[in-house]
């Protein structure tokens, strides 16, 4: 059914008259865009996207927009996320994860094998809080309109300018020793856009002896978790009643205004909607069009009606679901 809540027969069709959210525990060796395409086959729906790409060495949470509900990705691409990953110390590569070529190796005099514990803690300490990151140079950031990745594989030589991003936490979470490496497993959690193979890169420099990312995994988005997320390898079979309806996730990241009565065909049209009416609605109320958007729910069935925000003392359709 339209708005967010699934059903189970008719199955859900190229016409996209359904929509929700699928949660996938992406494997490693395939890609993102990989998972979108073996998702349109079991659901027969064209229109799924996602919100925000792993590598295909990385595992873990990739969440999936299908049909309606691709219009609401973008209130989800932001989110902040949480990683468990695998740093080598020792050398660099030209990707700054394993699957590229060794570059440079220590700078500092030593050995990744001479540094000891406390260095290896203040050096990933370093990392934390509002930092500015160099994009990884095979990251998917267009330049001129291509993505770098894409400029790096055909030779180029590609600098990409650095972003401020936040890494609200970063432990170490062990550190085994090796006879020309240290291998150090972290736990991260970072704003949307945070590279974890340039925190790898970035540590190894400042440690003197290089580093790269060996393995990533992926185990939350915003509120959710890998837990909740249905197995890459397991989509065979998948139909529309495995979907989470869309009021379920938009109601578990953004703040949520019930509508009733007129008001719900008032929303369901678009028509001009004021402050001083939904006093009761949770927002800060800048009067910003860049303010914080809203999921608003038909309050007697829960149903997901639109996302607004405010704007000049009344509220802005970001997006009309269909009814």
């Amino acid at each position: 059914m339209p708005g967010g809540r699934t059903r189970t027969s008719p199955p859900m069709t190229s016409r996209n008259s359904v929509g929700g959210f699928l949660l996938l525990d992406k494997p490693s060796g395939t890609t993102s865009h990989g998972m979108v395409a073996r998702a349109r086959r079991s659901l027969s729906v064209r229109r799924i996207g996602h919100a925000g790409t792993l590598d295909p060495m990385a595992t873990g949470l990739l969440v999936l927009g299908v049909g309606t509900a691709t219009r609401l990705l973008t209130f989800l691409v932001g989110q902040p996320k949480r990683y468990e990953a695998t740093v080598r110390l020792g050398w660099a590569t030209v990707t700054d994860d394993a699957e590229g070529d060794p570059i440079a190796g220590p700078t500092g005099g030593r050995g990744a094998d001479q540094l000891n514990d406390p260095e290896i803690f203040a050096g990933f300490a370093s990392m934390t809080g509002t930092i500015l990151q160099r994009p990884s140079a095979v990251s998917a950031v267009k330049v001129g309109g291509r993505r770098s990745y894409e400029r790096v594989r055909a030779g180029e030589d590609v600098e990409l300018s650095p972003r401020e991003v936040r890494i609200s936490e970063l432990r170490v979470t062990g550190i085994r020793r090796k006879t020309d490496h240290l291998d150090v497993t972290i736990d991260c959690s970072v704003s949307s856009g945070t590279y974890i193979r340039a925190i790898a890169r970035d540590v190894g420099e400042a440690l003197g002896v290089g580093g790269h990312l060996t393995a990533l995994r992926r185990t939350r988005v915003g509120p959710f978790s890998v837990d909740e997320a249905r197995r890459g390898e397991d989509l065979l079979g998948t139909s529309a009643a495995d979907l989470t309806p869309a009021a379920e996730v938009m109601t578990r990241v953004l703040p949520v205004i019930e509508v009733s009565g007129d008001r719900v065909l008032d929303v369901r049209n678009g028509r001009p909607w004021w402050f001083e009416d939904t006093p009761e609605a949770p927002t800060d109320r800048t009067g910003d069009s860049q303010g914080t958007p809203h999921a608003v729910v038909d309050a007697e069935d829960g149903e997901l009606l639109a996302v607004v925000r405010p704007e000049d003392g009344r509220w802005r359709y970001a997006v009309v679901l269909p009814g």
